[in-house]
Parts: structure tokens; C-alpha cells; sequence
């Protein structure tokens, strides 16, 4: 049974596991860029302060700051599009699929952040998070909604508000209730 507005067939199904495939792909070598000891001489300490680092890149110049500050937004930001590809639903809320996409990819950045703390040469910097979080949000922005509309007209269907409009649920008869008999109470 398909659930309602996912997408049919082998188009699902192939958009799925591409999805699923690519996620994974994307989250091992995210895992092996972040979570493999560095062998430094030296090692800042945490940034626990929001926004510190970003301040700090930006006080090195734009070449320099636009380079670091890529390099936080691109980390993650593939998850924004890969999430949504693999779970292959055409009709859904797109802010309930912004939250859970974005609640996703900062706790996956929270996680990679707590993992980090147990690498040599690796340290915990809260900005990291939020530039992955605004990284996976962004991506999510600017291409599924748009491929949802496109996946949509493909198919011929409406988008979610217009269906949930003229969508009416009948009172079908389903039979006779079922009755459980009685049991006695042992004394």
C-alpha cells in the first residue's frame, strides 16, 4: 500500500535509494574528514561563544574568511537535499520538511561536534554548528521545493495545500464492531 504522496512506482524507488545511497556516501566522508586525528603541534582552544569564530574569520579578510566560512556552510549542506530525496514524499508540508531536514542536521553536527572531543587535534567549536545548520538549510531552500514542484507537474498532481483542499474523507461502512467475550473472574 503507497503511502499518500509519496512518489509511484520505479520512480520512488530509484529516487529513494539514490537518496539513501548518496546519504550514506556523503556521511562517510563527512565522518572521515571531521573525526580523524590531526597531528599538530598546537590546538586552539573550544569555542564555546556564539559567533567568536565567525567574528575571528571575518577579522582575517574576505578572501580568507569566505574560504572558512564555505567551508562550515558546504559540510553538511548536501543532507538538505539528500534527507528529503531519500524519505521520496512529494506531498508534505514544506516547512514541517524544513524543520525536520534542519533539526536533523544540527543534531548531526552536535553529534559529529561531542565525537570530536575524543579525536587528538580536534576541538569543539560551536560555530561549526551553526554555519552546518545554515548550510543544510540553505541547500534544502534552494532545491526541494523546487524539485518537488517539478517531481509534481511530472506526475500531474496538484501541490499538497490544493490537494488537502478538495480532498474529502467519505464514511465508508466497515462492518460489524468486534466484541471480546466475557471472561469470568476466578476467585
Amino acid at each position: 500500500m503507497q503511502r499518500q504522496g509519496s512518489i509511484g512506482g520505479s520512480a520512488a524507488i530509484r529516487i529513494r535509494v539514490t537518496g539513501g545511497v548518496l546519504l550514506v556516501a556523503h556521511l562517510g566522508l563527512v565522518a572521515w574528514l571531521m573525526l580523524r586525528p590531526l597531528d599538530v603541534p598546537w590546538v586552539m582552544p573550544a569555542n564555546l561563544r556564539p559567533l567568536a569564530g565567525i567574528r575571528a574569520d571575518l577579522a582575517l579578510g574576505w578572501p580568507e574568511a569566505a574560504r572558512r566560512l564555505g567551508e562550515g556552510l558546504a559540510l553538511l549542506a548536501p543532507m538538505g537535499v539528500l534527507l528529503p530525496m531519500a524519505q521520496g514524499r512529494l506531498a508534505v508540508s514544506p516547512l514541517a520538511s524544513l524543520i525536520r531536514t534542519a533539526a536533523t542536521g544540527a543534531l548531526l553536527s552536535l553529534g559529529i561536534a561531542l565525537l570530536q572531543t575524543g579525536v587528538p587535534g580536534r576541538v569543539v567549536d560551536v560555530d561549526s554548528l551553526l554555519l552546518n545548520t545554515v548550510g543544510v538549510v540553505l541547500a534544502h531552500l534552494a532545491v526541494v521545493p523546487a524539485g518537488r514542484a517539478w517531481l509534481r507537474r511530472r506526475r500531474g498532481e496538484r501541490a499538497p495545500r490544493e490537494t488537502a483542499r478538495v480532498t474529502v474523507q467519505e464514511d465508508l461502512p466497515q462492518g460489524r464492531t468486534p466484541t471480546i467475550p466475557r471472561v469470568g473472574i476466578a476467585p
